[in-house]
């Protein structure tokens, strides 16, 4: 939650500044980007967000509360739901699993709601169990918890769109189908059915039903999206961003996928360094006769059905995440039941633990003597094909660059070799909480090397420098997303140069959206005005531009705050 990091470029300050946004115009339905209707996004985490700013003030830390409490939540709810349903040791463990594994913490850097969509589908399916159970003896409020059902299945609606009820729904159907309930009338008396809609649409439906009708027209089906048209709210939410996302038959195709096996693959990293335990899932009991089976078989198809649908998906690395509390509770049960496999894990990760510190180490002495010129952001190489993947910079990365995370090298060397010889002979707990030790000192180093990174990720520096300079009228080159920070820190509109593409693309079509799109033709014509003019720009990027017309503000992370007129003028 502290600063630095700052927000990122990208999607991390385009979600604090949509909130920010949503705060000061009253607004609180249509988010915005510089004026433009930006439709793609459920709404909730903005309201999140904009309500910690109505408290507190609009803070770059204060956009992260949200984000804290989700996490903090998550990390309850599966502890809860592990306890409940396999005892306080299992639970714990799968507490422990959550909380501290790489992908929970490498997907809460960035301002997106899958963690708060995680959270309220683990308690969606903690809620089903106990709504469903027979034995009064075992659960004697089974209504609270359908009730409990109906409303993290609304906010889940509210959180991210269609996939926030389809998951634990389809995993449920799942559920019942393999335990032959599906047609069980007591089972569906007992999810109180008509109800239980009534409720999760009470939630969800009225914001969807207001946004339709600003936003209008109401609703025209065509399974064509192409850029120069507008059909309104409901086609480009549920349409657009839902069905055709889903097919690769989006417009702006703004995003990539990552190919199946890596996004398989994947999870072994996502879950590490619990991963290594996942041998042991498979001698786990499934059968459906007790409390902790059914749990078991529960998370089985919970996980199932997330990484199949996303298989014949496009997808990102962190679509996956609302399965990671199933993955915990397994791994949770797995651990505390013991047995050979999971001494074969420990050992195992004794030795990673070991290969990892020393590759650690030796980089740190290899870049011992390398000079660090400037920020990091020179010592990086450039790979814009990648971007579209959420973890696309890993790939700019060069030997050179390691240089400028010198401190972080070495705490993440002490966490590897600390993890190695918590592991070395200990078994069980003392392992277990050796191991998750180990993680919460890698993630410091992690978090101050994100703050080396932050010339280079944001734009905050520029934002600075164009506060204390004389008064003007901003231009972005490129796009909103690239210098998205700027707008907030300096919480300014702007025209866009050459920006009309991507995310914004399709709400400037919209009846009424403001012209905020230039050319180069326009940007020199304004530029060479009287009035002051300032542009933020990548270096890649100005030499297409006059240099006899640029006067360079500031410098940071290989971007430009240019002015038409000196600054002492």
């Amino acid at each position: 939650m502290i600063s630095p990091p700052s927000l990122m470029d990208d999607v991390d300050a385009v979600q604090a500044q949509i909130a920010r946004n949503m705060l000061t115009s009253g607004d609180w339905v249509t988010a915005r980007l510089d004026g433009v209707a930006y439709l793609e996004k459920s709404p909730l985490i903005y309201w999140m967000m904009a309500t910690a700013f109505k408290f507190f003030g609009p803070f770059d830390w204060v956009a992260r509360i949200p984000m804290v409490l989700a996490a903090l939540a998550l990390a309850w709810i599966t502890t809860a739901f592990g306890m409940w349903a396999f005892g306080r040791r299992a639970g714990f463990y799968a507490g422990l699993c959550i909380s501290t594994c790489f992908g929970l913490f490498l997907f809460t850097r960035i301002l997106i709601p899958d963690v708060m969509l995680t959270g309220s589908i683990a308690l969606s399916m903690w809620a089903f169990l106990r709504a469903i159970e027979e034995d009064a003896e075992e659960e004697r409020n089974p209504r609270w918890w359908a009730f409990v059902l109906a409303v993290s299945l609304g906010t889940s609606l509210l959180f991210k769109s269609l996939i926030g009820p389809v998951f634990p729904v389809a995993a449920a159907l799942l559920y019942l189908a393999i335990t032959r309930q599906l047609f069980s009338p007591r089972v569906w008396k007992a999810l109180h059915l008509r109800s239980g809609i009534l409720i999760a649409l009470a939630i969800a439906l009225p914001w969807h039903l207001i946004a339709a009708i600003r936003n209008p027209p109401f609703f025209q089906f065509t399974m064509r999206s192409a850029p120069g048209e507008y059909h309104g709210f409901l086609w480009f939410y549920f349409i657009n961003e839902q069905l055709l996302r889903f097919l690769n038959m989006r417009y702006p195709r703004d995003y990539d996928t990552v190919p199946r096996g890596l996004f398989w693959g994947f999870h072994l990293l996502w879950l590490f360094p619990w991963s290594v335990y996942f041998p042991a899932i498979a001698r786990l009991q499934f059968k459906p006769t007790d409390r902790a089976g059914k749990t078991r078989l529960l998370a089985l198809c919970w996980t199932g059905f997330i990484l199949v649908f996303f298989t014949f998906s496009t997808t990102q690395e962190y679509y996956s995440m609302p399965c990671y509390p199933a993955l915990a509770l397994l791994l949770g049960s797995a651990m505390a039941a013991g047995g050979n496999w999971i001494r074969y894990g420990t050992r195992v990760l004794c030795g990673i633990f070991v290969i990892a510190g020393v590759t650690v180490l030796t980089l740190y002495f290899l870049v011992w003597n390398l000079p660090t010129p400037g920020d990091i952001s020179a010592a990086l190489s450039s790979n814009p094909g990648a971007y579209k993947l959420s973890l696309g910079h890993m790939e700019d990365l060069t030997i050179a660059s390691f240089a400028y995370l010198r401190r972080p090298l070495l705490v993440a060397a002490l966490a590897f070799f600390l993890g190695a010889a918590g592991t070395f002979r200990a078994t069980g707990q003392r392992a277990f909480l050796a191991i998750s030790l180990m993680a919460i000192l890698f993630f410091q180093a992690a978090r101050i090397a994100m703050a080396a990174f932050d010339p280079f990720l944001s734009s905050r520096p520029l934002a600075n420098a164009l506060i204390n300079a004389p008064a003007g009228k901003l231009i972005v080159d490129h796009h909103y997303y690239s210098f998205s920070s700027v707008f907030f820190y300096t919480n300014r509109t702007a025209l866009l140069l050459n920006g009309r593409f991507n995310n914004l693309v399709y709400g400037s079509y919209a009846p009424g959206a403001p012209n905020v799109f230039i050319d180069d033709a326009e940007w020199k014509a304004l530029w060479q005005s009287p009035d002051r003019y300032y542009l933020v720009i990548t270096e890649k990027a100005v030499g297409r531009l006059d240099p006899q017309l640029l006067t360079v503000v500031a410098k940071s992370g290989g971007k430009l705050l240019l002015t038409n007129h000196p600054v002492n003028q």
